[in-house]
């Protein structure tokens, strides 16, 4: 069996993985602790806050959720209240969510508290290697990209 040498790609992929899947626990308990049942929830409403109203198969491709698993998020944030949907008017075939005034002010708090709980975890980090960690992560995810065509 071959052996995994450090810094090689093998073992670069298991730390990422590793520290991938605990920033992912991190991140799940900080948005449960804002009161969501599920990550998908918080992540449809944080994208409606930072982007406005979009066409729901939109938001499922931007949360990583598939068509059906994004049509139940939006009936499960609509019968409560948080969001609403409605024809384009430029286009009656284009359904856009919109989120309500409760869903507006539940994830303007929680999205506030979730951030300073991000910013937390990164804290370890000065600004100079945030700098250098966003940068090579948008290589990996460029160099993935490049690859996959």
């Amino acid at each position: 069996m071959p052996k995994i040498y450090q810094h090689s790609g093998s073992h670069l992929f298991l730390l990422f993985w590793k520290a991938s899947h605990a920033v992912i626990r991190y991140d799940e308990k900080s948005v449960a602790r804002q009161g969501f049942a599920s990550l998908s929830d918080f992540a449809v409403l944080e994208l409606l806050l930072h982007k406005g109203a979009l066409p729901v198969n939109t938001i499922g491709e931007k949360v990583l959720l598939t068509s059906g698993s994004i049509t139940t998020a939006v009936q499960r944030l609509e019968k409560k209240g948080l969001v609403r949907r409605e024809r384009s008017e430029g286009d009656a075939r284009v359904v856009l969510v919109h989120l309500t005034e409760a869903g507006l002010e539940l994830i303007e708090n929680a999205f506030a508290v979730h951030a300073e709980n991000l910013d937390e975890l990164f804290a370890v980090f000065t600004d100079e290697e945030r700098k250098q960690f966003a940068s090579l992560m948008r290589r990996v995810g460029e160099r993935v990209l490049a690859l996959d065509t």
